[in-house]
């Protein structure tokens, strides 16, 4: 009598682990197959380049071995509304704060590029062409930061002014050099 008790006891935790198992198992099946389906198709049938299948490989990985995730949680008892819930309120969080500090990290971006690139160093005379009819901002280059790059202006009418240029502007507008 008590080694059924025991078996009855027992016998939720090791259904449930053999569920969590068997999904794990056909995910990772599922993914081998349809990956390898991907690059012998590639292959094959030169549908696609290699560097789109690479990708393409990787996105049925991530949504496969996702789905499995999420299958695994609501087996354990995780509601798969509060996950999705909790997963696209993160996305969106995320989404905002990139885009509020998307200027930002583009010029350290740009800036780091400057500084690897050489396309100007300290010293030259540069000049940001804003279109062909139109004159640019020019300048000295006097100092290269994170976020500006700074250029004494070469203007009779504004000597010994300072201009601080985003680093970003160096690779979206086009620029005269002289050293």
């Amino acid at each position: 009598m008590e080694q059924l008790e025991l078996l009855m006891a027992w016998r939720d935790p090791l259904i449930r682990t053999g569920q969590v198992l068997l999904i794990i198992l056909l995910a990772w099946l599922a993914q081998r197959i349809l990956t390898r389906a991907i690059s012998r198709l590639g292959e094959r049938y030169s549908l696609l380049p290699a560097e789109v299948l690479q990708p393409l490989r990787g996105l049925v990985r991530w949504l496969i071995m996702g789905s499995a995730l999420l299958m695994v949680l609501e087996r354990l008892g995780v509601s798969a509304t509060v996950l999705w819930t909790a997963l696209t309120g993160f996305t969106a969080v995320a989404a905002v704060a990139f885009f509020a500090i998307w200027s930002v990290l583009s010029n350290m971006f740009c800036a780091l590029l400057i500084f690897t690139m050489g396309p100007f160093r300290l010293g030259d005379i540069v000049e940001v062409i804003d279109s062909a009819d139109k004159p640019g901002v020019k300048g000295r280059v006097i100092a290269i930061n994170l976020f500006y790059t700074t250029l004494q202006d070469l203007d009779e009418n504004a000597a010994g002014a300072l201009l601080q240029v985003p680093n970003s502007l160096f690779f979206q507008k086009s620029v005269r050099r002289w050293r």
